[in-house]
């Protein structure tokens, strides 16, 4: 396990690559948008918007919004309504789980703000239980019946009212570094993202789901998909969450001072909705030894807000922190009980970067960016 030698990513992310320094791909996808002229890409947005603008009259929809109500849920409806004058139609994925005040404020807020409809599902209940369960204890990944939802529901959508045009925030994986990482503005392959595939319907099927339960877990078939346009804004403009995070506050976004300060997160802005939801993210840390702590501490190094030295102390106090909060509504909504919960936990480990402490019976990573 080995450190980018800018910030405190590890090399155990899935697909990120080193160069011949050191530095890892999305501290080099950082340095490149030097040489990128973002202005010309504005223009291209912009004549990608003409192409749609009122195809469905002067009055219709002429793109849709993937949102969750986040912080960048609110820059990319502020950038399209306001700032280019389209008319979007917001679709959204509801996860079922218990939501912070934040959370539920800031839903209706990205309708009222910006003047926009919203449609959105929410799963099957017992679908989105039974799954979770089998997929948290088979694969450590609680979510991802609701994760598939959030990359195939739009796309259903975008083709049942007739808005090619389909607007994601960032390329997860050419900004922070992955598999296939490509600067491209189509967002055609997301489908492919790891946090959405690997596990086939077959088998969740399998193991007792109806088949009427998945109604939207296939995406449209590939002769549908080619009339769409799925398109990701951070190739247009030069992303910085903390930039959307100022943005969506003018706009009336709500974060969680006041609510609730998250042990294992160095932020209170990002992924506030629902902290049942938060064991997915975390689950990285078992798994590949850094977590929410570990992104946002190497993306403030990349926005110059932090010093590498005080990063990895934030890693070091937060990473492997899980939030009480988070794992209370997780149980209680899955009927865990909390040793059921950690047990669960303990099987996900990967010894190759963990040792366990036999005193404490908790865990240990072998090699921490703070040694490195």
């Amino acid at each position: 396990m080995k450190y980018c030698t800018q910030c405190v990513m590890p090399s155990t992310r899935p697909g990120i690559t080193f160069d011949e320094k050191g530095v890892c791909a999305a501290c080099q996808t950082y340095e490149k948008r030097k040489e990128v002229n973002y202005g010309e890409r504005w223009k291209e947005l912009e004549r990608l918007c003409n192409k749609y603008r009122g195809m469905n009259g002067p009055d219709g929809y002429d793109c849709m919004i993937a949102v969750s109500g986040g912080k960048d849920s609110h820059f990319q409806v502020y950038t399209f309504k306001e700032k280019l004058g389209m008319n979007p139609l917001l679709v959204s994925v509801e996860d079922n789980f218990p939501m912070t005040d934040a959370g539920m404020h800031n839903v209706k807020n990205i309708s009222e703000a910006f003047g926009c409809d919203i449609i959105s599902i929410k799963p099957n209940l017992k679908a989105q239980k039974m799954i979770g369960r089998y997929t948290f204890e088979n694969y450590g990944k609680p979510t991802y019946f609701i994760d598939r939802y959030i990359y195939t529901y739009p796309l259903h959508m975008a083709l049942k009212f007739n808005t090619p045009l389909l607007v994601y925030g960032e390329n997860v994986t050419y900004e922070y570094g992955g598999e296939n990482a490509i600067e491209t503005y189509s967002a055609k392959e997301q489908i492919n993202n790891g946090v959405g595939s690997g596990i086939s319907k077959e088998e969740i099927v399998s193991v007792g789901i109806s088949p009427k339960s998945l109604n939207f877990f296939e995406p449209p078939i590939q002769e549908d998909l080619d009339k769409l346009n799925p398109i990701y804004l951070s190739y247009f403009v030069e992303w910085n969450s903390f930039t959307n995070y100022e943005v969506a506050k003018k706009n009336g976004f709500h974060d969680l001072t006041h609510e609730w300060k998250r042990t294992h997160h160095i932020e209170q802005f990002d992924q506030i909705e629902s902290p049942a939801y938060l064991i997915h993210s975390w689950m990285k840390y078992p798994k590949f030894g850094h977590a929410s702590a570990t992104d946002y501490a190497a993306r403030m190094i990349r926005y110059g807000m932090i010093t590498r030295k005080v990063a990895s102390e934030l890693v070091k106090t937060h990473d492997h922190a899980l939030d009480p909060r988070s794992i209370r509504e997780f149980c209680r909504f899955f009927g865990y009980s909390e040793q059921e919960f950690w047990r669960i936990i303990d099987q996900h480990y990967n010894q190759e970067l963990f040792t366990k402490n036999s005193k404490y019976s908790d865990w240990l990573l072998k090699h921490p960016v703070w040694e490195d």
